[in-house]
């Protein structure tokens, strides 16, 4: 039986299996760290019954509750190729969401290349959609061109009228999002 627990700075070492995927951001340990410290709720494994973690999910809450953009982030999410399909993403992502709708957000929102149409499919039958693309927010490599991500949100019941969710009209470059 999978079992879906707060993430240790040992699973640190323990995620090569996940992040040797091209389509998985992978960051430095000061970086998980950072996570971890601040917001260690947001921070999930999914564990194997033989140990091996099969996928985590990180993020965080920020914004501004003035402004109604207080709200949940997710700034990854990754299973391992041997385990996909099994819908394990889809309860990260929903165990993410309830964290963000305890903690008074208006809406969570992710980031996801335009190009991992797979990806894109998942977050939209889980109820999210477009609010903007972002040109050239992945860094590419060997020469090749920056990919393009959308910014896709999921309005909470905080957000009665669902202004979080509204589509902007023109796309974004990432020095210009909050």
């Amino acid at each position: 039986m999978t079992t879906l627990q707060a993430s240790t700075c040992n699973d640190l070492f323990c995620f090569n299996n996940i992040n040797l995927d091209p389509l998985t951001e992978t960051y430095g340990i000061p970086f998980y760290l950072q996570y971890l410290a601040h917001w260690p709720e947001y921070f999930i494994v999914a564990e194997a019954p033989g140990g091996e973690l099969m996928g985590y999910i990180m993020g965080k809450a920020e914004g501004s509750v003035a402004r109604e953009e207080w709200h949940g982030h997710v700034t990854a999410l990754s299973v391992a190729s041997a385990f996909r399909r099994l819908g394990l993403a889809a309860k990260l992502t929903e165990l993410s969401e309830e964290i963000s709708e305890r903690k008074g957000g208006f809406f969570v929102d992710l980031f996801v290349r335009v190009s991992d149409q797979v990806a894109v499919n998942m977050y939209k039958q889980l109820g999210y959609s477009v609010y903007r693309t972002v040109i050239e927010y992945y860094s590419a490599s060997k020469g090749e061109p920056d990919k393009d991500a959308y910014d896709m949100r999921k309005a909470f019941t905080r957000d009665t009228e669902k202004k979080s969710i509204i589509p902007l009209p023109h796309p974004a470059r990432p020095e210009d999002i909050e």
